[in-house]
């Protein structure tokens, strides 16, 4: 029996999975095993048995290391004892403080605490109170909550504050050496309205060559760069922070930043009518929207205005318009790249790429941190003028990167896995579209199936399983392409101030165009802390360059999920927040997401997720349809899929667990799904009325199973009266036909409910 090294992940059920060091299948560990654990433990366990599902089950042999980071929870008292119920379920047990390491903490506050004694068979885990967090409704409590639950390092250390401190507040007359000088070419910054740091801007201008029939035009296009790896050098504290933390963490209303903001909204921002060092890729695009030829150098700009999305969007939609006569001195610049930016987009079709469009949401938040509402975030041309302009950057730099055949990250996103893609196909046969994907998929072919199928009510669901046969997204030092983009290198050169792989790129063609090597020696890089392999003997150590590389790139890429999953956390907490004051209020909304245990509905007006559990849809026996991902009604063949249109109460809101649970709301609504018209009313989409609803799924099942019994009874009586040639007492044979049918009706009814 094989033993293997790992990282401890707890489940909320109470069971667990060790992550292999080796990269291999996930250990299943059960609920007696994770009692003398907790998640993020490193252990050694002994693989003993396959359990029920196929996977590879564990027993822990040793513990290697403690999670030594505190725990944040609620502090309660039970009976005279104190004790802290994490707020992350992973951990799967409370904690119990003595009477003496509370602290000055009070019943029902959020605190950190620290472990004194770990878990054991037949003991819960002891700590003590290390920091008091304040009361659950302060104001940003859920993001101090989620940035200790998720371990996103929130402050600086003090080297590098003074570091930052030390640096100038301009630019100095040595910053200038080596760089061309940009000042007088009008690049612009065009961001969100709520944007602080701007780190890119752009310009654009019409380009000829030759003359007669080999004439060529196109335009000359400029993306300019904030030079952020001027000031932040490597193995120095500015940087090893910026390492740690690997990208910026956005939540609403509050951003925990990657580098401390003397350079984040200060010297490295493109801010308007200041100079400011930058990394210029300069592009000559011809008329197909092909990068005929580029070069990168290092220059000295000076943004000449910080424009908006609404404002360029409104701008080049009328020339005439007020925004464009307030910016008439820019708008031939920005019509000229309104048109490289059309160009782009032509090429992009060519290409392939795949662009599914998704409603994104915007949580806009009131004076003491809670959700005033939530609106969909529109994306118009202005958007996408500058997501091609970037897109175009970042290609030439992982062109210019692998021409010089430097190692770098790459961003790589590869196709479907061959389990995805045989799902899918499965799925889009299973549709009867007539369309597919062949064994070695191409971009164009995703792209296809979108477009064919945009028009669809289930367009939505058949888009959701496009986007899920895909992998995702990756920073990696081996060029594998990317998939979603069609595009054969790719990278991340364009945000160095919120993205550390960005910061790399910059360093590396930096190297490349002094004719040197760059060698990657970063934090906790430079000298790798040894680990123990199985059977006790040391882990490689990353020694080659290549190792190096793909250590940074996990590391950045663990980063940007972690990032990811605290934002998320933020937003359902808020969301749950903002939902408690809706308890018992009804809304439309449509079903996003299709489960064996339930449905995920999405509120039309609010924008807001929950889940309608399967028990809360009828008396009826569901049967999930994984190839086609529908809940079916075996009795009445009632369906629902991603699309369908129902209608739901708000039932439950549990704010530490971050659910919402609905209820399917049946008396007086009309449940629509796609494609299915209503009963007696021609042309609606919908489902019957039922003239009465029981209060629970158990009542609703013994009313269906009744009305059975009736339309048995009925039937029975209309035989027997056919075959003596005499109607029942009290009736005749067609009005126990009627009752038969019209109870056959309610039941059926009923069920769809």
């Amino acid at each position: 029996m094989s033993e293997i090294d790992g990282t401890v992940f707890g489940h909320r059920d109470g069971h667990g999975f060790v992550h292999r060091d080796d990269g291999e299948a996930s250990v299943y560990l059960a609920p007696q095993e994770m009692r003398t654990v907790l998640h993020r433990d490193r252990v050694r366990v002994r693989i003993v048995r396959a359990d029920r599902k196929g996977r590879p089950e564990g027993r822990v042999v040793e513990i290697l290391e403690r999670r030594k980071t505190p725990i944040i929870g609620r502090l309660l008292q039970e009976g005279g004892i104190w004790l802290v119920a994490p707020e992350d379920r992973r951990f799967g047990q409370d904690i119990l403080i003595p009477k003496n390491a509370v602290a000055n903490a009070q019943a029902g506050q959020v605190v950190a605490v620290e472990l004194t004694e770990p878990p054991s068979m037949y003991s819960q885990p002891v700590g003590r109170v290390s920091e008091v967090l304040g009361e659950i409704d302060d104001p940003g409590m859920e993001i101090e909550i989620a940035v200790r639950k998720y371990e996103v390092p929130h402050r600086f250390s003090p080297e590098t504050l003074a570091q930052a401190a030390s640096l100038p507040d301009k630019l100095r007359a040595a910053d200038l050496k080596q760089r061309i000088d940009l000042t007088d070419v009008p690049l612009v910054t065009i961001d969100g309205e709520d944007a602080r740091d701007f780190d890119d801007a752009v310009y654009c201008e019409p380009w000829s060559s030759g003359r007669g029939k080999n004439a060529q035009t196109g335009w000359r296009l400029l993306v300019a760069i904030a030079d952020v790896s001027h000031y932040v050098k490597p193995g120095e504290a500015l940087d090893k922070d910026a390492f740690e933390r690997a990208t910026s963490v956005y939540f609403p209303r509050r951003v925990i930043p990657m580098l401390p903001e003397k350079l984040s909204n200060g010297l490295c921002s493109l801010n308007p009518d200041v100079p400011r060092l930058s990394m210029v890729c300069d592009m000559l695009i011809d008329s197909d929207g092909q990068t005929t030829a580029y070069q990168f150098y290092p220059a000295v700009i000076n943004s000449h205005a910080r424009l908006t999305y609404t404002e360029v969007a409104a701008a080049l939609s009328n020339t005439r318009g007020p925004e464009a006569a307030r910016r008439s001195v820019l708008m031939p610049h920005l019509l000229h790249l309104h048109e490289v930016f059309r160009a782009l987009l032509k090429a992009r079709a060519r290409r392939g790429a795949i662009d599914f469009e998704t409603t994104e949401t915007q949580i806009v938040c009131d004076d003491n941190g809670r959700i005033e509402k939530i609106v969909p975030r529109t994306r118009n041309d202005a958007h996408r003028l500058i997501e091609e302009a970037m897109l175009a950057a970042n290609v030439c730099a992982a062109d210019f990167i692998a021409g010089a055949e430097h190692a770098s990250l790459f961003r790589v996103h590869e196709g479907p896995t061959p389990e995805k893609r045989l799902t899918l196909q499965n799925y889009l046969k299973a549709l009867g579209l007539g369309l597919s994907v062949s064994d070695d998929p191409k971009p164009a072919e995703f792209q296809a199936i979108a477009a064919a199928t945009k028009d669809r009510p289930d367009a939505q669901q058949i888009h959701t399983m496009l986007l899920r046969s895909m992998q995702q997204a990756i920073y990696t030092p081996a060029n594998s392409g990317h998939f979603g983009l069609s595009y054969a290198a790719y990278t991340h050169f364009t945000s160095p101030i919120r993205r550390y792989p960005d910061l790399l790129v910059h360093r590396v063609i930096k190297a490349i165009l002094q004719a040197r090597h760059y060698k990657l020696s970063t934090g906790e890089l430079a000298a790798p802390k040894p680990r123990k392999g199985a059977g006790g003997k040391p882990a490689k150590a990353a020694v080659t360059e290549m190792e190096r590389w793909e250590l940074a790139g996990a590391h950045c890429s663990a980063n940007e999920r972690r990032a990811d999953e605290a934002s998320r956390d933020v937003e359902a907490w808020l969301k749950c927040r903002y939902m408690r004051e809706h308890l018992g209020e009804e809304f439309a909304g449509t079903v996003s997401a299709v489960a064996g245990f339930g449905l995920f509905v999405t509120l039309d007006a609010l924008y807001v997720d929950g889940l309608v559990h399967i028990t809360e849809l009828g008396g009826e026996y569901y049967r999930f349809d994984e190839l086609r991902q529908e809940l079916r009604g075996e009795r009445t063949g009632v369906r629902y899929v991603v699309g369908s249109r129902v209608r739901v109460q708000v039932s439950r809101v549990d704010l530490d667990g971050r659910k919402i649970d609905f209820r399917l709301v049946h008396e007086g609504a009309e449940t629509e799904r796609p494609g299915s018209p209503v009963k007696g009313k021609p042309g609606a989409r919908g489902a019957e009325r039922a003239p009465r609803v029981a209060s629970s799924a158990t009542e609703q099942l013994a009313d269906v199973e009744a009305h059975d019994r009736a339309v048995k009874r009925a039937a029975k009586a209309a035989r027997s009266a056919r075959s003596s040639g005499a109607a029942p007492r009290g009736s005749s044979s067609s009005t126990g036909a009627g009752k038969a049918a019209k109870a056959s009706k309610t039941a059926k009814s009923r069920t769809r409910r």
